[in-house]
Parts: structure tokens; sequence; C-alpha cells
């Protein structure tokens, strides 16, 4: 009891504290939010937190840091070069820390001594198993988190050009890249010739390769704007929308099946794949196609586009068979996939990260996370039937609903999202461990100032059945203004970069956050966004401007000395031939075997005899297509923006040993011998055009005849009618299998 007037006493004379003491803490607590506590928590808490604190030293919080360990007191705030800490992990005694090795590198060395200099401020705790019991709720971002690169606001900053710039410039695109270029002096490669750039931009822009009688025009053509023209022509083709479809659905994990063990169909599923090509094909603005993925059945509920946009929120995995006891935190997962595939594919930002903890190295708080999956707390998955009429424009499409009917699962069939109509803040993401009704809101670090989630609501009709929540989104995601818009407009852009030139302008296309790549031409980056958005978010525009450039009618020539300065080509100093994905190899085996079936939209099918573009298989994430798999083609459980390009045995082996593969060829064989008495030379040729796009050359030539007479003259020895046929089949393989056949040049 004597204690007790002790502690009042100091209680009611406290201390002054200083302005420049306080101007210090502030700026300690700031280093601490955007470097140090990253560090702490990656390098250091997993062995000296609240679960584990070895040597007796807990660095979870401010307390256990000033505490000390076994060997004392570690640190002295205020006196970075007298404290324990900093000799140890500058490892100038021991033990050296980290303990794992991998010393520090300078830069975080620094940001801890400055730290510790400043006063040592703790912002929240570093608990590695999550935050303290909803203290993340409260932590507000500051306003220096918003200077990193991808969330501060988009300008254009002039550039010097150099003295050579209107020689080769073609648009601002050659001129922010030439200026870069020549600080690493490199050179710059010619055009390439129009062989290899028709071939270039019909695989890039249709996936399928020209006819011969395609390229033998373009060639001839003598017009000076014969390379827009082409490039016109492509884009308005229905087959733009299902080579870019394509790219997107990777980007949204999209599948026509639930997962996990029982992998139930979603037998309309399919919807969203003919809205994404539908809307690329029609140039609807990128605004509006985001907007719709959200929210399209709250913006647009009259169009049935719009019903279908919204299968985006529902391509994810998602359990079939449950207990009831298990409802609750599957909610919780569905929302999860939901709230984590809008920030990677919208907004390059692993919101998802922040689910069970703040977000360790953006400026993500958990707080926000649950604000976001409160938006779509009354999103129900759904199996709606949409039937399309072809003989009417897209916006006036028929719809025969058989009911919207949420999807069941296994306690008395029951759906469960009806029984969870809110959100709540969640410790360590635990749906047992509940911190809190979770309002509606967005992430701090893209709201300009402080404005209020309000801005964005929009109203809700009376006899609407939805919250309308989403549309507040969707108007929040595109606000170029005061929301996401130009994170948005930044992160598309750089994905069609990325799927034009091979290497995007930021290399982690799904991260512009600090785990990322840092963008190697940024002022380039931010002007084509910025461009996107006055052109009104139109993705061909983006197209025509990045095709027309000379950085992208470069050829692919190997400059050895160049090679040696830039050898990823980050600086774009030649075109980079690349490989096709593993769709559009199929594709252009079928278009050049003469059985590509053209027939676009509607239910796909999981045979793999069949003969539609690729894109229109079935994607079962329990049985997906083998040949596909083998070339690289993603399982659709999370978004995936980068597609590995491996090399593998079993690729050439599919070459050489699949039936398919073999019946392709003989049906480009066919093709070839039509006519029954061609010479051996005109069978060649006309094979290295349509599958090359190009003659063969003179060795080239002699190679094939004499492989063809001696395949004919072996068939016909084992009394083969068709020796000519097989023979002519032998040598379609053969180039089917070829590099140049799968790689765009």
């Amino acid at each position: 009891m004597a204690i007790w007037p002790f502690a009042l006493a100091r209680a009611s004379n406290p201390p002054q504290i200083s302005p420049d003491h306080a101007q210090r803490m502030e700026k300690s607590r700031l280093l601490f939010e955007q470097q140090v506590a990253a560090i702490l928590q990656h390098r250091c808490v997993r062995c000296h937190g609240a679960q584990e604190a070895k040597g007796g030293l807990d660095l979870s919080t401010r307390a256990g840091l000033m505490k000390g360990g076994d060997s004392g007191v570690v640190v002295r705030p205020g006196k970075a070069a007298q404290s324990l800490l900093v000799r140890l992990i500058r490892h100038d005694a021991e033990p050296a820390m980290p303990a794992e090795g991998r010393r520090l590198k300078a830069a975080a060395l620094n940001a801890i001594v400055e730290w510790i200099d400043l006063g040592m401020a703790y912002s929240h705790s570093l608990d590695s198993e999550g935050e303290q019991n909803g203290g993340w709720t409260r932590r507000r971002i500051a306003d220096q988190s918003r200077r990193f690169w991808s969330f501060r606001p988009l300008q254009v900053q002039p550039l010097a050009a150099p003295n050579d710039v209107g020689r080769w410039s073609r648009n601002f695109i050659d001129r922010y890249v030439l200026f870069k270029a020549r600080e690493q002096a490199l050179t710059m490669n010619p055009e390439a010739d129009r062989r290899t750039l028709i071939r270039r931009v019909y695989l890039d822009l249709l996936g399928l390769p020209p006819s011969p009688a395609e390229v033998t025009a373009f060639v001839a053509n003598a017009q000076p704007h014969a390379y827009e023209e082409l490039l016109e022509k492509l884009l308005a083709s229905s087959h733009y929308g299902e080579r870019w479809g394509r790219h997107w659905l990777d980007i949204v994990r999209f599948a026509e099946s639930a997962g996990f063990e029982h992998d139930e169909d979603r037998p309309h599923a399919f919807h969203y794949r003919d809205f994404v090509v539908k809307a690329l094909n029609v140039d609807m603005p990128f605004d509006q196609f985001a907007q719709w993925q959200v929210a399209g059945d709250e913006l647009a509920p009259a169009n049935p586009l719009a019903l279908m946009a919204t299968g985006f929120l529902g391509a994810g995995v998602l359990p079939t068979q449950l207990t009831e006891r298990e409802f609750e935190r599957a909610r919780y997962d569905e929302l999860d996939d939901m709230v984590s595939t809008l920030g990677t594919s919208m907004l390059g930002l692993t919101v998802g990260c922040a689910r069970c903890h703040d977000h360790k190295f953006d400026p993500i708080p958990s707080a926000d996370y649950y604000r976001l999956v409160a938006t779509f707390t009354t999103a129900i998955r759904s199996n709606v039937q949409v039937r399309m009429d072809a003989k009417r424009p897209p916006a006036t499409v028929m719809v025969v609903s058989e009911g919207v009917k949420p999807i069941k699962h296994h306690a008395e069939g029951r759906g469960f999202p009806h029984f969870y109509p809110q959100a709540h803040f969640l410790a360590r993401g635990d749906p047992l461990q509940k911190q809190g009704v979770a309002p509606m809101g967005f992430l701090q670090v893209l709201v300009s100032g402080s404005q209020p989630a309000e801005r964005w609501s929009v109203k809700r009709p009376a006899d609407a059945k939805s919250s309308f929540r989403r549309a507040g989104l969707s108007k929040w995601l595109t606000d170029v203004e005061h929301g996401a818009g130009q994170l948005l407009a930044r992160v598309i852009v750089n994905r069609l970069w990325k799927h034009h030139f091979g290497r995007g302008l930021v290399a982690t296309t799904n991260d512009f956050g600090v785990q990322g790549e840092r963008p190697s031409h940024p002022e380039l980056l931010d002007a084509l966004a910025l461009d996107l958005i006055r052109r009104g978010w139109r993705l061909k525009e983006l197209h025509r401007l990045m095709m027309s450039s000379s950085v992208y009618r470069q050829s692919a020539v190997d400059d050895w000395q160049d090679r040696q300065r830039d050898p990823q080509n980050r600086w774009l100093w030649h075109f980079q031939p690349r490989r096709l994905e593993a769709e559009a190899i199929r594709d252009c085996i079928l278009a050049v075997s003469g059985q590509l079936d053209r027939t676009p939209f509607g239910p796909g099918t999981l045979d793999q005899a069949s003969r539609r573009r690729s894109i229109y298989f079935t994607i079962k994430r329990s049985k997906l297509i083998p040949m596909l798999q083998i070339f690289d083609a993603p399982e659709p459980l999370a978004s995936t923006g980068e597609r590995p390009a491996t090399t593998i045995a079993p690729q050439a082996l599919l070459f050489m040993n699949d039936p398919r593969i073999r019946s392709y060829a003989l049906g480009f064989a066919q093709r070839l011998v039509e006519n029954g008495d061609d010479p051996l030379n005109l069978i060649v040729s006309r094979a290295y055009s349509i599958a090359l796009g190009r003659k063969a050359t003179d060795a080239e030539g002699a190679a094939a005849q004499e492989f063809l007479t001696a395949q004919t003259k072996s068939y016909q020895e084992d009394s083969r009618t068709d020796a000519t046929l097989l023979s002519v089949a032998d040598f379609c393989q053969i180039l089917l299998s070829l590099n140049e056949f799968i790689y765009v040049d």
C-alpha cells in the first residue's frame, strides 16, 4: 500500500518533454515504420520475440529491448555507438548477429543506428505471431509511406533528348528508352525485316501465325503506313480478345471447378471467360473493365455482360464439403481469396499478407485488409446460366436464369454466407478471436489526404438485393484523383509492356510493393499510365503506341559488346526473343495443320482432341491439360503474373511421340501434298512458308529434300502405299519441333 501515494505523486507531476525531444521521437517512429520494423521482423524476431526469446532478449517490444537479456542491457537510446546491440550486428562483438551468418546490409545497419540515436521509438509490437490483441486496428499510415515510388502521383519528367533521337524515334517511348540506353553506352538495334515483323505482330496480338499470302502481301506493300494498317487489322480481329484474354485469366486465377479433393464443376463459369474475350475485343475502357469485375451486377444490373464480369470474384478455390463448424473459417478464406486477388491483379500489391498481422514490408495495416473484406461480406458466389444471342450486340444479349442460387455445401445443403452478414477484425486471422465489426474502407496509402470512405459510396436503390459496397469499391479502385486509379493504370500498363517486350518495366508484375523490383524506366511507366488515362483507358491505343515504337520494331540480333554491358536486356537495346505460351504453341500447330476450329465462346471441353483454340479448354483444377502443363501453363490456385519458361525433356518428347502431334503433322502434310505431284523442292518451300513465314535456305532445302527422299524409300520398302504422305508428315513433325516455330523473334 505504501507505493500507491508515490505512484500517484509521480503521475500528477509528469516530466516536461522538450519540443526537440518530441521531434526526434517522431522521426524515430517514422523510421521504425518505414524500415526498422521490417528489418527486425524479418531478421531478428524469429529468435528474439515474445514466443522465443533466445538469450533472454525480446525485441518484439520497446520494453523488451530496454530490459535486455542474459548479457545485461544491450541498447542505450540516443547512444547507438555505446550500445552492445550495434556492436553485435556490426560483427564487432560476439555472438555476431543475425545468428544465421548473413550480415545485415549497410543500409539496414545505418537505419537501425539512426533509429537508436533518434530515441528508439516503437509504434507497434513485433510479435512474430501477429500484433497484440487489436493494437493493429489503431495504426495509421504516415504521409512518408505515400512517397514510395508506386504510391506517388503520376508525373511526366521531360528528358534531354540524345542528338540522334530524331533519326530513330517514332514516339515518346523511344525517347525515354534511348535516353537510358545512352547512359549505359548501348547501341540500339536496327529495324527487323518485314517477314520477321509480321510474324512477331501476329503472334503477339493473335497468338496465331500469318499465312504465306499475308506475309507476301506485307513484304511487297511499299506504302509508308503498311505497318500501322497491319496493326489496325489485327486489333480488329476477334482472335485478339482470345489471345489477350488468356493473359488476363492467368492473373485472376480463373478456373471452372471448386478445387480441393472433390473439385466440383462450376457449369456456368465459362461466362466470365467469354466476358473477358468480348470486352477486350470491343476495347472496353479498362476502368470499366475493372469496375464491372468487382461490381458489375450493382453498376449495370440490366446488362448481362456486367453480370458475367463478376465471375472474377468467384473464380477462386472453394471447399464444397463442409461441416457446420467449418463454415465461418471457410467464409473468411473465401473473402480472403477475393481481397487477395483484387490486390494482386488490379493493384500489384500483396494485400492478403495483412490478414494475420500488419504487412511486414508494405504500408498495409491489418485493419485496412479487414475493411476491404467488409466490402465483400454480402457477396455470395452463385451459379447463373447466361444464354448469348449471337445476332444481337453484346449490350443486349439475352439472359436465361436457372435461379441465382448460392453454391451449396455439405451441412444440410446450406450456403454458409447467409450466416455471416458482417466481417470482424480478427486477431492473427482467427475467426475465434474477433476484435469488433469491421466497417467498409480502403487502403489508407491509396487514399489522398483524409478522404472519408463515404466519398466513394454509391446510393443503394430501394429494391436492391445487394449492399452496393462493391460499387463503392469499384469507384475508389478507378479514381485517379483521390483513390487507387493511378496505381491501377501503372499496373495494367506494365502488364501489357511485359507481354510485348518479354519483361515488365517493373519485372515483378504482381508486386509493386517494397519487396518487388523497382522500375527500370520509371518516367516512361508514368508517361504511359498518364497516356492511358488521357485516352479514356483504351488498351488498344496502348497496343498501337507500344508496337509502333522503334523499340518494339528492333531486330533481335545479338551484339557481343552490348551483351556484356546489359546481359538481361534491361535497357531494351534489342528485341528479346521469347517462347510462346502453351496455349499459343498448340493453337499455332492447329493453324498450320489446317485443323483449327475457330468457333468462339460457349462451354469448354476437357477433350484433348478438341480443335478449338486452347482458351476454350475447360479449366478443371484436378484435371489440367497435360500438353499445356508441360509448357508451363499455371495451376489456377492464385494469381500468376509471370509464367516460367522452362526447358525440359518432356517438351521434346511430346513433339516426338504424342499421337496428337503426329495427327497434326499428318494434317500439315496433307496441305502440302494436296496436288499429288508437286516436286520436293516446292513441298519444302511451302512447308517453310506456312510454318515459319520464310523461305528455306539453300542448305535447309537440300537437307530437307534428301531427308524426304530417304524417308519415302524406307516407307516404300515397307510396302506402304502412302509413303510420300508419311515422309512429308515426318518432315512436318520436324518443323513443328523447331525452336523457331515456338519462339517470337
